[in-house]
């Protein structure tokens, strides 16, 4: 039997800002970083939603979140994060992709998340959504700190490799999968699948879904995400979710906790 998939970006896609750059008041408000740097982060998240970012911007960026994390201690990072979580995050989630998401998993497509954002951010808002996998970037941590090294960037073309590992892995058929993105810098996952919609495009994924006649969706209705699906109790696991959103840094997690629990392999 063939099966499919439905693949979505994280940032503009899904979600309506920046999951790299939400925390960084928090995290000011902690003293972890400084108040210059918190105005470095809102400038980047203004370009980020006014034009997108092309890949010398998300490389800066890359860069500067790197560097500003290197030293941090994760378990300070998560108390924080867990204490401002509800005023960040709370709305977030497009209406249109919980929809969407909901539409693919009733059809009998597994929901992949594909993000350049951190796991700690992507894997806890993909069991949320009841997504089956994510793809994620991974920073490294070593004797509980971040050092500022990348393990893995999940970001160009490398989601296009990661998600035709996975349909390896998992017989999907490519050409009857789907994907959404809101970058340019995503065509190649876009293209590898049979599917690809631009969703809320900036302007060059604009004009290459023009001229490859690529279906273009506008989301434009942020939802807090409790209104449509339950938050899990655990602090832990609300801390998990925004730590990965103060950086898009490196590593893959194919694993979705509601098939673990099910026993699905």
């Amino acid at each position: 039997m063939t099966r499919a998939a439905a693949f979505f970006d994280l940032d503009k896609t899904i979600i309506a800002k920046s999951s790299t750059l939400a925390f960084s008041k928090p995290f000011q408000a902690g003293g972890l970083i400084s108040r210059r740097a918190v105005l470095r982060s809102a400038y980047a998240q203004f370009v980020f939603l006014a034009g997108g970012a092309d890949h010398d911007q998300m490389e800066k960026l890359r860069q500067f979140m790197s560097s500003l994390v290197a030293g941090w201690d994760v378990a300070t990072v998560r108390e924080i994060v867990a204490e401002t979580l509800h005023h960040v995050v709370d709305p977030i989630v497009y209406d249109e992709a919980v929809s969407l998401i909901a539409e693919h998993s009733l059809a009998g497509r597994d929901v992949v998340i594909v993000s350049a954002s951190g796991t700690e951010v992507v894997e806890p808002i993909g069991e949320l959504l009841g997504a089956d996998y994510v793809v994620a970037s991974r920073l490294e941590v070593v004797d509980g700190k971040y050092t500022g090294e990348i393990d893995y960037y999940a970001f160009g073309k490398e989601k296009a490799r990661a998600i035709e590992q996975l349909a390896r892995d998992r017989g999907y058929d490519l050409t009857q999968c789907y994907g959404y993105s809101d970058s340019v810098t995503d065509v190649p996952m876009l293209a590898a699948v049979g599917f690809p919609h631009a969703v809320n495009p900036d302007k060059d994924l604009r004009k290459e879904a023009a001229s490859r006649g690529w279906p273009v969706l506008v989301f434009v209705k942020p939802v807090a995400l409790e209104s449509r699906v339950p938050l899990p109790p655990a602090k832990q696991t609300l801390a998990a979710l925004a730590v990965g959103g103060a950086f898009a840094v490196g590593g893959v997690l194919w694993t979705n906790a509601r098939k673990k629990q099910r026993g699905v392999t």
